[in-house]
């Protein structure tokens, strides 16, 4: 049976007809997954990914590192306690090509890895990764040390030619566009022979909790990191030499993807129960609670996870989302089904994602009969009596998320492609049809 026969190019949003009332288990973090086995790769010794996600960007990454020469087995762990990948470090080497899809994480991060290999890395993915910035990782790489060939495009296709080490030292780049270009050397900066110095010059850096991800998962296999948060330098961030150590990690949920059944309770105004929400997280998802108890909700944090509930009235938002711009397609789905307007700002580097997600979300909530407008850096979104009718993609996974949380107060919503969900939700369609019951 072929993808296409199971999700029709045109997926019937499922219509609410009563409130929800669920409790859906959601699948491990992508970002922490894919963090997770660069950081294994690199290790000094075997370790151990528990629950990690599998999905498209996920796939790919653990993909990509087979082919430079590290053992990945899948299966279940050693207790019986569910899928784990033993990650085997090894000898990086090429020739070989890497496939990013539309992943951001490979295409950002394994660069750095593939400076270390010993031979040629081409990297190569879906035609919109040629459009989405890598020049930042590009420049910085070549400062510390490497050689690459992007025939002056600073971005893919490209070939990292691996020298079996890299220098590392200090380096200036401007990281305004996306927080993976400080992750992505961060990751792999305690095999750089000087460790490295990232110094961000640029204006707002977005995505702050995906850096803080990256440097407490250094730590905790025994990387030193100097930073901001701990009063280090502001926008600079120093990783010094260093062996890692390998680690037996369980992955959190993926409270991102945790989104679109979160605001089926608000816009029901129902229940959604997800189980094992961890209680600290570096996960920009986790601040869905505070921003969806303003719009209309509560929640309780408990052992059993997180239970969210709707008053069955959607408030409008005034809201900075600079630092969880990825929750961005979500909130605008909830605010066109709003009693008041909302203004969603700090999100200009949108633009540059999976597709322009500031112009996608506008085309298509307004072709719904919405009134969304786009402002420098984000959306003013005056919620206005919706219909039916087609919401188109764009490749986007969040995209395909956000037409589903409106096809549940408006009848005859039509997501196109929302097999797109597969790239970090692969059962999206199954679970948004298991919560209503159907």
């Amino acid at each position: 049976m072929t993808e296409s026969s199971v999700h029709p190019a045109l997926w019937p949003a499922p219509h609410a007809t009563g409130t929800v009332d669920a409790t859906v288990t959601v699948p491990g973090s992508k970002s922490v997954t894919n963090r997770a086995l660069v950081l294994a790769a690199l290790a000094a010794e075997p370790g151990w990914l528990r629950r990690p996600l599998r999905s498209r960007d996920t796939l790919l990454m653990a993909e990509a590192l087979r082919a430079m020469g590290v053992g990945i087995e899948e299966g279940v762990g050693p207790d019986g306690s569910g899928e784990t990948w033993r990650v085997i470090p090894a000898g990086l080497h090429g020739p070989t090509t890497v496939d990013v899809g539309n992943a951001g994480t490979v295409m950002r991060f394994l660069p750095p890895v593939a400076a270390l290999a010993d031979g040629p890395i081409r990297f190569d993915g879906d035609p919109r990764s040629y459009e989405r910035p890598l020049t930042g990782v590009i420049d910085a790489l070549r400062v510390l040390g490497a050689r690459i060939d992007d025939e002056g495009r600073g971005s893919l296709p490209m070939t990292v030619h691996g020298s079996g080490a890299l220098d590392g030292g200090p380096v200036a780049i401007d990281a305004s566009s996306s927080s993976q270009f400080v992750s992505a050397l961060l990751l792999s900066a305690p095999r750089f022979n000087q460790g490295v110095e990232v110094r961000h010059t640029g204006a707002r850096l977005p995505s702050m909790p995906h850096i803080r991800m990256t440097v407490d998962m250094l730590r905790a296999v025994g990387a030193q990191v100097d930073e901001p948060e701990t009063g280090g330098e502001p926008n600079v961030w120093r990783v010094s030499h260093s062996a890692l150590l390998g680690r037996d990690l369980t992955i959190e949920p993926d409270l991102s993807n945790a989104q679109p059944f979160l605001a089926a309770a608000l816009v029901t105004g129902g229940r959604v129960t997800i189980p094992d929400w961890p209680e600290r997280t570096t996960q920009p998802g986790d601040a869905l609670r505070e921003i969806f108890t303003a719009m209309g909700g509560s929640c309780e944090l408990t052992e059993r996870g997180l239970t969210f509930t709707g008053s069955g009235r959607i408030h409008g938002i005034d809201v900075d989302l600079g630092e969880v711009g990825e929750l961005t397609p979500g909130i605008a789905a909830v605010a066109a089904l709003a009693d008041s307007p909302s203004t969603l700002s700090g999100v200009a580097h949108l633009r540059l994602h999976e597709t322009d997600r500031l112009a996608a979300l506008t085309k298509e909530i307004n072709g719904l009969g919405g009134d969304v407008t786009e402002t420098a850096d984000g959306l003013h979104i005056r919620p206005r009596p919706l219909h039916g009718g087609t919401f188109h993609t764009y490749d986007d996974h969040r995209m395909a998320t956000a037409g589903s949380i409106i096809g549940l107060a408006v009848p005859g919503v039509e997501i196109e492609n929302v097999a797109t969900t597969a790239k970090t939700l692969p059962d999206f369609p199954q679970m948004w049809t298991g919560m209503l019951g159907a």
